[in-house]
Protein backbone atom coordinates (compact mmCIF):
# COMPACT_ATOMS: atom_id res chain seq x y z
CA UNK A 1 0.00 0.00 0.00
CA UNK A 2 1.25 3.57 -0.83
CA UNK A 3 0.26 7.10 0.09
CA UNK A 4 -1.89 7.11 -3.34
CA UNK A 5 -4.15 3.65 -2.42
CA UNK A 6 -5.42 5.36 1.38
CA UNK A 7 -9.21 6.67 0.78
CA UNK A 8 -9.81 6.90 4.56
CA UNK A 9 -8.68 6.74 7.88
CA UNK A 10 -8.48 3.20 8.61
CA UNK A 11 -6.00 3.41 5.14
CA UNK A 12 -3.48 5.99 6.75
CA UNK A 13 -3.61 4.21 10.02
CA UNK A 14 -2.20 0.87 8.54
CA UNK A 15 0.21 2.01 6.58
CA UNK A 16 1.45 3.90 9.49
CA UNK A 17 1.81 0.92 11.39
CA UNK A 18 3.59 -0.62 8.92
CA UNK A 19 6.46 2.11 8.86
CA UNK A 20 6.50 2.67 12.78
CA UNK A 21 7.54 0.97 15.56
CA UNK A 22 5.32 0.00 18.08
CA UNK A 23 5.69 2.61 21.15
CA UNK A 24 5.08 5.43 19.07
CA UNK A 25 2.64 3.97 16.55
CA UNK A 26 0.48 3.48 19.89
CA UNK A 27 1.90 6.85 21.29
CA UNK A 28 -0.39 8.55 18.54
CA UNK A 29 -3.03 5.03 18.54
CA UNK A 30 -4.09 5.25 22.09
CA UNK A 31 -6.21 6.45 24.59
CA UNK A 32 -6.80 6.73 28.47
CA UNK A 33 -8.00 3.75 30.50
CA UNK A 34 -10.07 1.47 29.05
CA UNK A 35 -10.27 3.90 25.68
CA UNK A 36 -13.92 4.58 26.42
CA UNK A 37 -14.32 8.05 25.30
CA UNK A 38 -11.41 8.13 22.50
CA UNK A 39 -14.11 5.51 20.70
CA UNK A 40 -16.91 7.85 21.36
CA UNK A 41 -15.34 10.96 20.31
CA UNK A 42 -15.87 9.09 16.93
CA UNK A 43 -19.08 7.01 17.52
CA UNK A 44 -20.74 10.34 18.63
CA UNK A 45 -21.16 12.02 15.23
CA UNK A 46 -23.25 8.57 14.16
CA UNK A 47 -26.20 9.90 16.69
CA UNK A 48 -27.59 12.25 14.32
CA UNK A 49 -28.50 12.88 10.82
CA UNK A 50 -28.14 15.35 8.34
CA UNK A 51 -31.07 16.35 6.42
CA UNK A 52 -30.04 17.93 2.77
CA UNK A 53 -32.02 20.31 0.65
CA UNK A 54 -32.46 19.70 -3.09
CA UNK A 55 -32.41 21.75 -6.53
CA UNK A 56 -30.59 24.61 -4.36
CA UNK A 57 -28.46 25.38 -7.61
CA UNK A 58 -25.03 25.22 -5.45
CA UNK A 59 -22.92 25.44 -7.96
CA UNK A 60 -18.92 25.59 -6.28
CA UNK A 61 -19.90 25.73 -2.84
CA UNK A 62 -17.70 28.44 -0.39
CA UNK A 63 -15.66 26.57 2.29
CA UNK A 64 -14.01 29.70 3.45
CA UNK A 65 -14.35 30.57 7.40
CA UNK A 66 -12.49 33.15 9.78
CA UNK A 67 -10.65 32.19 13.07
CA UNK A 68 -8.47 33.64 14.80
CA UNK A 69 -8.50 36.54 12.61
CA UNK A 70 -7.06 34.26 9.71
CA UNK A 71 -9.40 33.47 6.31
CA UNK A 72 -8.83 29.68 5.69
CA UNK A 73 -9.78 27.99 2.93
CA UNK A 74 -11.67 25.54 4.51
CA UNK A 75 -13.22 24.71 7.51
CA UNK A 76 -10.52 21.97 8.63
CA UNK A 77 -7.01 22.41 10.28
CA UNK A 78 -4.25 20.43 12.06
CA UNK A 79 -4.59 20.07 16.14
CA UNK A 80 -1.43 20.73 17.63
CA UNK A 81 0.62 17.64 18.12
CA UNK A 82 3.86 16.90 19.99
CA UNK A 83 6.90 15.43 18.91
CA UNK A 84 6.61 15.44 15.05
CA UNK A 85 9.82 14.21 14.42
CA UNK A 86 9.29 11.30 15.58
CA UNK A 87 6.71 10.09 13.31
CA UNK A 88 8.52 11.31 9.80
CA UNK A 89 12.03 13.08 10.07
CA UNK A 90 10.75 16.21 8.37
CA UNK A 91 8.38 16.66 11.15
CA UNK A 92 6.65 19.85 11.98
CA UNK A 93 7.74 21.69 8.45
CA UNK A 94 6.31 19.12 6.83
CA UNK A 95 2.78 19.72 8.53
CA UNK A 96 3.26 23.15 8.25
CA UNK A 97 4.66 23.36 4.58
CA UNK A 98 1.03 20.83 3.76
CA UNK A 99 -1.33 23.18 5.52
CA UNK A 100 -0.02 26.58 3.64
CA UNK A 101 -0.21 24.53 0.41
CA UNK A 102 -3.95 23.86 1.71
CA UNK A 103 -4.69 27.49 3.10
CA UNK A 104 -5.54 26.06 6.52
CA UNK A 105 -3.97 26.58 9.88
CA UNK A 106 -0.86 24.51 11.08
CA UNK A 107 -0.66 24.38 14.69
CA UNK A 108 2.62 24.16 16.85
CA UNK A 109 3.65 22.17 19.83
CA UNK A 110 4.90 23.08 23.27
CA UNK A 111 6.92 19.97 22.71
CA UNK A 112 7.99 20.08 18.99
CA UNK A 113 11.20 19.06 17.49
CA UNK A 114 11.36 22.72 15.25
CA UNK A 115 11.51 25.50 17.21
CA UNK A 116 9.40 28.68 16.76
CA UNK A 117 11.39 30.39 14.61
CA UNK A 118 12.42 27.51 12.61
CA UNK A 119 8.73 27.54 11.26
CA UNK A 120 7.97 31.11 11.07
CA UNK A 121 10.96 31.25 8.35
CA UNK A 122 9.36 28.56 5.84
CA UNK A 123 5.92 29.31 6.14
CA UNK A 124 3.84 32.38 5.71
CA UNK A 125 0.59 30.30 6.08
CA UNK A 126 -1.65 31.23 9.05
CA UNK A 127 -0.09 29.50 12.64
CA UNK A 128 -1.57 29.03 15.86
CA UNK A 129 0.86 27.74 18.58
CA UNK A 130 -0.39 25.43 21.70
CA UNK A 131 0.69 26.74 24.86
CA UNK A 132 1.28 24.64 28.56
CA UNK A 133 1.65 26.81 31.74
CA UNK A 134 4.95 25.30 33.15
CA UNK A 135 6.18 25.43 36.57
CA UNK A 136 8.54 27.79 35.61
CA UNK A 137 6.76 30.24 34.23
CA UNK A 138 9.82 31.70 32.59
CA UNK A 139 8.91 29.10 30.05
CA UNK A 140 5.78 30.27 29.57
CA UNK A 141 6.73 33.89 29.19
CA UNK A 142 9.45 32.62 26.36
CA UNK A 143 7.08 30.94 24.28
CA UNK A 144 4.58 33.83 24.21
CA UNK A 145 7.63 36.56 23.31
CA UNK A 146 8.79 34.73 20.29
CA UNK A 147 5.82 33.05 18.96
CA UNK A 148 5.03 37.20 18.90
CA UNK A 149 8.09 38.16 17.32
CA UNK A 150 7.83 35.61 14.97
CA UNK A 151 4.37 36.28 13.63
CA UNK A 152 1.83 33.83 14.99
CA UNK A 153 -1.76 34.61 14.28
CA UNK A 154 -2.95 33.07 17.69
CA UNK A 155 -2.80 31.38 20.54
CA UNK A 156 -4.14 28.38 22.21
CA UNK A 157 -3.64 26.99 26.34
CA UNK A 158 -4.41 23.69 26.68
CA UNK A 159 -6.10 23.45 30.08
CA UNK A 160 -7.04 19.52 30.53
CA UNK A 161 -3.42 18.40 30.82
CA UNK A 162 -2.36 19.50 34.39
CA UNK A 163 -1.24 15.55 34.73
CA UNK A 164 -0.81 13.35 32.30
CA UNK A 165 -3.94 10.53 31.68
CA UNK A 166 -3.33 7.03 31.93
CA UNK A 167 -2.04 6.32 29.18
CA UNK A 168 -1.63 2.19 29.31
CA UNK A 169 -0.26 1.21 25.72
CA UNK A 170 2.91 3.95 26.89
CA UNK A 171 3.36 2.06 30.16
CA UNK A 172 3.51 -0.97 28.33
CA UNK A 173 5.65 -0.29 25.32
CA UNK A 174 8.22 1.96 27.57
CA UNK A 175 7.66 5.40 24.98
CA UNK A 176 9.99 7.70 26.15
CA UNK A 177 11.33 11.15 24.83
CA UNK A 178 13.80 10.68 23.21
CA UNK A 179 13.08 7.24 21.94
CA UNK A 180 15.27 4.52 23.75
CA UNK A 181 15.31 0.89 23.15
CA UNK A 182 13.98 -1.97 25.74
CA UNK A 183 13.71 -5.26 26.01
CA UNK A 184 9.63 -5.51 25.09
CA UNK A 185 10.12 -3.15 21.86
CA UNK A 186 13.65 -4.30 20.65
CA UNK A 187 11.58 -6.40 17.52
CA UNK A 188 9.74 -3.75 16.46
CA UNK A 189 12.55 -1.25 15.79
CA UNK A 190 14.82 -3.65 14.37
CA UNK A 191 11.59 -4.93 11.80
CA UNK A 192 12.05 -1.43 10.78
CA UNK A 193 15.14 -0.64 9.88
CA UNK A 194 14.38 2.92 7.67
CA UNK A 195 12.41 4.49 10.33
CA UNK A 196 15.57 3.89 12.74
CA UNK A 197 17.95 5.03 9.77
CA UNK A 198 16.23 7.89 9.52
CA UNK A 199 16.37 8.39 13.08
CA UNK A 200 20.19 7.99 13.48
CA UNK A 201 21.45 10.23 10.19
CA UNK A 202 18.49 12.89 10.78
CA UNK A 203 19.12 16.10 13.43
CA UNK A 204 19.56 14.53 17.09
CA UNK A 205 15.93 14.58 18.33
CA UNK A 206 15.43 17.56 20.78
CA UNK A 207 12.28 19.87 22.15
CA UNK A 208 13.32 23.00 20.22
CA UNK A 209 11.16 25.01 22.14
CA UNK A 210 11.91 24.51 25.33
CA UNK A 211 15.62 23.04 24.80
CA UNK A 212 17.31 26.34 26.57
CA UNK A 213 15.22 26.09 29.49
CA UNK A 214 15.27 22.58 30.02
CA UNK A 215 17.35 19.33 29.21
CA UNK A 216 14.62 16.99 30.36
CA UNK A 217 12.78 15.19 27.78
CA UNK A 218 16.19 15.89 25.14
CA UNK A 219 19.19 15.06 26.79
CA UNK A 220 17.11 13.39 30.20
CA UNK A 221 15.22 10.92 28.92
CA UNK A 222 11.66 10.71 29.92
CA UNK A 223 8.29 9.01 29.81
CA UNK A 224 5.64 11.91 28.22
CA UNK A 225 3.86 10.86 31.13
CA UNK A 226 6.60 11.71 33.40
CA UNK A 227 7.64 14.95 31.63
CA UNK A 228 3.96 16.01 32.02
CA UNK A 229 3.51 15.71 35.33
CA UNK A 230 7.44 16.63 36.37
CA UNK A 231 7.07 19.71 34.36
CA UNK A 232 3.31 21.59 33.87
CA UNK A 233 1.86 22.85 36.55
CA UNK A 234 -1.02 21.16 38.17
CA UNK A 235 -1.99 24.26 40.04
CA UNK A 236 -3.03 26.07 36.87
CA UNK A 237 -6.22 28.48 37.47
CA UNK A 238 -8.33 30.74 35.88
CA UNK A 239 -5.88 33.28 36.55
CA UNK A 240 -2.89 32.08 34.99
CA UNK A 241 -5.04 31.92 31.42
CA UNK A 242 -6.42 35.43 31.92
CA UNK A 243 -2.55 36.61 32.64
CA UNK A 244 -1.55 34.49 29.25
CA UNK A 245 -4.38 36.29 27.45
CA UNK A 246 -3.54 39.91 28.34
CA UNK A 247 0.02 39.09 27.68
CA UNK A 248 -0.39 36.99 24.47
CA UNK A 249 -3.17 40.38 23.25
CA UNK A 250 -4.33 38.70 20.08
CA UNK A 251 -6.85 35.82 19.16
CA UNK A 252 -6.76 33.45 22.09
CA UNK A 253 -8.40 30.08 22.53
CA UNK A 254 -8.99 27.58 25.34
CA UNK A 255 -8.07 24.31 24.46
CA UNK A 256 -10.11 21.46 26.50
CA UNK A 257 -13.39 23.51 26.97
CA UNK A 258 -15.94 21.12 27.90
CA UNK A 259 -18.65 22.69 29.62
CA UNK A 260 -20.88 25.30 29.39
CA UNK A 261 -19.71 27.52 32.58
CA UNK A 262 -16.00 26.96 31.27
CA UNK A 263 -17.19 28.30 28.13
CA UNK A 264 -19.27 31.44 29.33
CA UNK A 265 -15.96 32.06 31.98
CA UNK A 266 -13.27 31.79 28.84
CA UNK A 267 -15.25 35.02 27.56
CA UNK A 268 -14.83 36.74 30.59
CA UNK A 269 -11.12 36.63 30.73
CA UNK A 270 -11.12 37.88 27.37
CA UNK A 271 -10.65 34.40 25.04
CA UNK A 272 -12.27 34.99 21.47
CA UNK A 273 -12.09 31.53 20.51
CA UNK A 274 -12.84 27.64 22.29
CA UNK A 275 -11.40 24.63 21.03
CA UNK A 276 -13.68 21.58 22.71
CA UNK A 277 -11.64 18.91 23.17
CA UNK A 278 -11.19 16.13 25.78
CA UNK A 279 -7.22 15.77 24.62
CA UNK A 280 -8.08 12.98 21.93
CA UNK A 281 -9.49 10.64 24.75
CA UNK A 282 -6.02 10.52 26.40
CA UNK A 283 -6.98 12.51 29.55
CA UNK A 284 -10.10 11.77 31.55
CA UNK A 285 -11.45 8.43 30.28
CA UNK A 286 -15.01 8.62 30.42
CA UNK A 287 -15.82 12.07 29.93
CA UNK A 288 -18.08 13.33 26.95
CA UNK A 289 -17.08 13.43 23.68
CA UNK A 290 -16.38 17.10 21.81
CA UNK A 291 -19.26 16.89 19.55
CA UNK A 292 -21.65 15.80 22.38
CA UNK A 293 -21.26 19.21 24.12
CA UNK A 294 -20.97 21.62 21.17
CA UNK A 295 -24.94 22.17 20.53
CA UNK A 296 -25.21 23.06 24.23
CA UNK A 297 -22.14 25.24 24.22
CA UNK A 298 -23.13 26.52 20.86
CA UNK A 299 -26.46 27.48 22.40
CA UNK A 300 -24.83 29.30 25.51
CA UNK A 301 -22.35 31.27 24.06
CA UNK A 302 -23.75 32.13 20.42
CA UNK A 303 -21.14 33.49 18.36
CA UNK A 304 -19.32 35.48 20.87
CA UNK A 305 -16.73 32.83 20.68
CA UNK A 306 -15.27 31.00 17.89
CA UNK A 307 -16.13 27.11 18.55
CA UNK A 308 -13.75 24.66 17.48
CA UNK A 309 -14.41 20.87 17.68
CA UNK A 310 -11.20 18.91 18.35
CA UNK A 311 -11.23 14.81 18.26
CA UNK A 312 -12.75 12.35 16.62
CA UNK A 313 -13.62 13.64 13.10
CA UNK A 314 -12.46 11.28 10.66
CA UNK A 315 -15.03 12.14 7.32
CA UNK A 316 -16.17 15.55 5.70
CA UNK A 317 -19.85 14.81 6.82
CA UNK A 318 -18.64 14.51 10.60
CA UNK A 319 -17.21 18.21 9.86
CA UNK A 320 -20.66 18.97 8.28
CA UNK A 321 -22.29 17.57 11.37
CA UNK A 322 -20.80 19.78 13.87
CA UNK A 323 -21.37 22.94 11.58
CA UNK A 324 -24.53 22.56 11.86
CA UNK A 325 -24.65 21.91 15.46
CA UNK A 326 -22.51 24.98 16.13
CA UNK A 327 -18.91 24.82 15.56
CA UNK A 328 -16.84 27.09 13.00
CA UNK A 329 -14.46 25.18 12.44
CA UNK A 330 -12.80 21.46 13.44
CA UNK A 331 -9.32 20.30 14.01
CA UNK A 332 -7.86 16.84 14.31
CA UNK A 333 -4.59 15.07 15.22
CA UNK A 334 -4.47 11.12 15.22
CA UNK A 335 -5.85 11.38 11.72
CA UNK A 336 -2.86 14.02 10.18
CA UNK A 337 -0.63 12.08 12.29
CA UNK A 338 -0.81 8.78 10.63
CA UNK A 339 -1.17 10.02 7.38
CA UNK A 340 2.55 11.75 8.39
CA UNK A 341 3.95 8.61 9.34
CA UNK A 342 2.53 6.98 6.35
CA UNK A 343 4.10 9.59 3.79
CA UNK A 344 5.35 12.63 5.06
CA UNK A 345 4.46 16.24 3.76
CA UNK A 346 2.60 14.36 0.47
CA UNK A 347 0.44 12.21 3.31
CA UNK A 348 -0.61 15.28 5.22
CA UNK A 349 -1.12 16.78 1.77
CA UNK A 350 -2.92 14.02 0.31
CA UNK A 351 -5.28 13.84 3.65
CA UNK A 352 -6.04 17.50 3.53
CA UNK A 353 -6.88 17.19 -0.58
CA UNK A 354 -8.84 14.20 0.69
CA UNK A 355 -10.72 15.98 3.43
CA UNK A 356 -11.72 19.14 1.27
CA UNK A 357 -13.18 16.92 -1.03
CA UNK A 358 -15.24 15.16 0.73
CA UNK A 359 -16.41 18.35 2.38
CA UNK A 360 -17.00 19.86 -1.37
CA UNK A 361 -19.00 16.89 -2.48
CA UNK A 362 -21.08 17.21 0.85
CA UNK A 363 -21.52 20.39 0.71
CA UNK A 364 -23.22 19.96 -2.93
CA UNK A 365 -25.46 16.67 -1.89
CA UNK A 366 -26.51 19.17 1.05
CA UNK A 367 -27.80 21.73 -1.13
CA UNK A 368 -25.37 24.66 0.57
CA UNK A 369 -23.51 27.03 -0.94
CA UNK A 370 -21.77 28.12 1.93
CA UNK A 371 -20.60 27.17 5.97
CA UNK A 372 -23.75 29.82 7.02
CA UNK A 373 -26.00 27.33 5.65
CA UNK A 374 -25.22 24.24 7.88
CA UNK A 375 -27.05 25.00 10.78
CA UNK A 376 -29.60 23.04 13.33
CA UNK A 377 -32.35 22.55 10.55
CA UNK A 378 -29.72 20.50 8.44
CA UNK A 379 -29.19 18.00 11.58
CA UNK A 380 -32.04 15.68 13.61
CA UNK A 381 -30.57 13.63 16.63
CA UNK A 382 -31.48 10.39 17.18
CA UNK A 383 -33.57 9.25 19.87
Amino acid sequence: MNISDCRNFNDFRKLAKKKLPAPIFHYIDGGADDEVTLRRNTSAFDDCDLIPNILASVGKPDLSTTIFGRKIDMPIFLSPTAMQRLYHPDGDKASARAAEKFGTFYSMSTMANNSIEEISNISSGPKLFQLYVHKDKSITDDLLDRCKRSGFDGMCLTVDTLVAGNREKDHRTGFTTPPKLTLNSLLSFALRPLWVLRYLTNKKFELSNVIKKTDKGTNITKSVIDYINEQYDPKMNWKDAEYCVKKWNGPFALKGVMSVDDAKRAIDIGCTAIMVSNHGGRQLDGSRSPFDQIKAISDAVGDRLEIILDGGVRRGTHVLKALAAGAKACSFGKMFLFSLSAGGQQGVEHLLKMMHDEINRNMILMGCKNLSELNSSKLIYRK
